[in-house]
């Protein structure tokens, strides 16, 4: 508590908040490398990165905080810009994925009566969702990483902090979006995205590369297991009806996921609003 109050520039390195954010950021760059592609996996990073988005609201909202970020308003109208173009990114998303869902269930529908007609729509709408996720996949890659406009070492360690978030939060989304349009979309041989990790306080950048890789339970619902559905037997009916149940759990957990990192980004958006207002 000593410490605390004679802190005049919060957060600082040694401040457990910074620490503990720090902590989840690393934790993030771990999954991120995982070899695992399943639903579950993304569900993980999902939830990891909102856990995330509720630490930096809970440093934003610290008074110490707040006072700093006022002193570098155009450092924070650049933040509020960039959480912007997070939230417009998942609203989208949340919009695409329920309408995944929809076609969906109306893809369960077809193939317990054969409809080749009506399964053949749903195909057509997982081409169509790969399209929507490509395009988000380039929305994110164009919100450009916080610079360091600060003057004093309290301001420079959050600014530095509040950079990895950004940083993380575009990793994370550039995965769950490549993951599903990979998952979707037609397939491609070799494919790789690049994107841009600052590691110094300089801003220093270097291209890592991650493979685009699709979601297990995404891409076993494809063409196979509804092309040619008068042809298929009971167990080859009761094997792809176990696949779109599984695909039906996959994909409400992944829009749980986006639902909750959507939220806590708006939050973060408002704290950071307040830094400018109160």
């Amino acid at each position: 508590m000593s410490h605390h109050s004679r802190s005049i520039s919060l957060p600082c390195r040694s401040h457990p908040l910074i620490s503990h954010l720090r902590d989840k950021i690393t934790d993030l760059h771990s999954w991120s490398s995982a070899s695992s592609r399943t639903s579950a996996w993304l569900c993980d990073g999902l939830s990891r990165l909102r856990d995330l988005h509720d630490c930096l609201d809970d440093i934003l909202q610290l008074p110490q905080t707040q006072e700093s970020l006022r002193r570098q308003p155009h450092s924070v109208e650049k933040l509020l810009e960039d959480f912007l173009r997070f939230v417009d990114v998942y609203g989208i998303f949340q919009t695409s994925i329920l309408a995944l869902k929809e076609e969906q269930s109306a893809a369960q529908v077809a193939l317990r009566k054969r409809d080749e007609s009506k399964a053949a729509l749903y195909l057509k709408a997982r081409k169509r969702m790969a399209k929507e996720m490509g395009k988000l996949v380039s929305a994110v890659r164009c919100i450009e990483l916080l610079g360091s406009p600060v003057v004093s070492v309290g301001d420079a360690e959050l600014s530095d902090v509040i950079g990895e978030v950004v940083e993380v939060t575009v990793t994370v989304s550039v995965a769950l979006f490549n993951g599903i349009a990979v998952s979707l979309g037609p397939k491609k041989s070799s494919t790789w995205s690049y994107i841009g990790m600052r590691l110094t306080k300089k801003a220093k950048k270097v291209k890592s590369v991650v493979s685009e890789e699709g979601i297990k339970e995404l891409e076993e619902t494809g063409t196979d297991c509804l092309v040619g559905l008068r042809k298929k037997n009971e167990e080859e009916i009761g094997k792809a009806s176990k696949k779109l149940q599984a695909l039906e759990t996959c994909v409400g957990g992944i829009e749980s996921g986006g639902e909750r990192i959507f939220r806590g980004l708006i939050n973060a958006r408002v704290s950071l609003l307040n830094s400018l207002t109160q």
